[in-house]
Order: structure tokens, then C-alpha cells, then sequence
């Protein structure tokens, strides 16, 4: 099993597990929009002993804005 560390954006601080550590980009879904990360540098803990593999993700961008509080717009109906 291979997990990915998120780092960045909306996401920032999960852990996700991954098909494929080699992945080099994830597409992921986030509220209404898609999110993109891409791997940084090479992945850790491949050998047998040594836990999961795990690659840091960095946020790159997302599809639309990201409001995380939407209900926090006094001017909107």
C-alpha cells in the first residue's frame, strides 16, 4: 500500500491512499470543483520493513475558486 501527504490547498495535512506510487499527479474531486496536486520529489519507505510508501503531494490549483465558507457572504442573497 502507498499513501500520499498532502501539502497545500484545501487538503493540506490528509493522507490519501494511492493505486500507484509512481503516480506523478493527482486530479482529485473537492465540493463542487476538482483539485490538482503533483508529486515532489522521489517516494519514501519503499523497502519491506519500513511502512507504507509514502510521496508528498504539492497543491498546484483548482478548477474554480475554493470559498470554504460560502455562508459567510453578508451581500449575497
Amino acid at each position: 500500500m502507498a499513501i500520499a501527504r498532502m501539502h497545500g490547498g484545501p487538503l493540506d495535512g490528509q493522507l490519501i491512499p494511492l493505486d500507484d506510487p509512481e503516480m506523478d499527479r493527482l486530479i482529485l474531486p473537492y465540493s463542487e470543483t476538482q483539485v490538482v496536486y503533483e508529486r515532489e520529489g522521489a517516494p519514501e519507505n519503499t523497502g519491506d520493513d519500513d511502512g507504507p510508501t509514502e510521496a508528498t503531494f504539492r497543491f498546484v490549483e483548482s478548477q474554480d475558486d475554493i470559498d470554504p465558507d460560502p455562508d459567510d457572504h453578508p451581500d449575497l442573497p
